[in-house]
């Protein structure tokens, strides 16, 4: 998407909504010293323009002892087109995918799976994954400790 169309203000609104997206229009007209009626016209067009795409509530994992999150590298044995779009809509349907990106590399994709248990990875990896024609190999990574979860992009300010 062409990002030439927003300016400074466009950029400051979207990094403080990524920070906090319960801000209201009358917050961050202050905190950008603008009107409520113009941040209100300004979200509603970086949500027309899909700028915006939706808000969450972020959780802290460390509360929940059946969170466990891995990365699991997978590599296809066909890498036509075709195969690479049918892996991808096939992944991306199961509820324990939480991210699907298709990568450069040894791999093809790097998946962020969350399950509830090793039982439940197993479950995964046999009834799921390993059914899907085309996958190679798979090599997975567990979370042992979350330092860092950043899931604003950083946005470079408009010259």
């Amino acid at each position: 998407m062409n990002t030439s169309i927003l300016d400074q203000t466009d950029l400051e609104i979207l990094r403080l909504l990524q920070k906090d997206a319960r801000l209201t229009n009358k917050e961050l007209a202050l905190k950008l010293h603008k009107g409520s009626s113009t941040m209100f016209e300004r979200v509603s067009r970086l949500k027309d323009l899909g700028y915006i795409t939706g808000s969450v509530t972020l959780i802290d994992r460390n509360k929940f002892d059946e969170l466990w999150i891995s990365f699991t590298q997978v590599q296809l044995n066909d890498h036509s087109g075709e195969a690479l779009i049918a892996f991808q809509n096939e992944v991306i349907r199961f509820s324990e995918v939480l991210e699907c990106y298709h990568t450069t590399g040894a791999f093809d994709f790097l998946l962020k799976i969350v399950v509830s248990d090793m039982a439940g990875y197993n479950r995964l990896i046999v009834e799921k994954l390993a059914k899907l024609k085309n996958v190679g190999s798979l090599q997975s990574c567990f979370v042992v400790n979350e330092a860092k979860r950043e899931l604003a992009y950083p946005l470079k300010d408009r010259a």
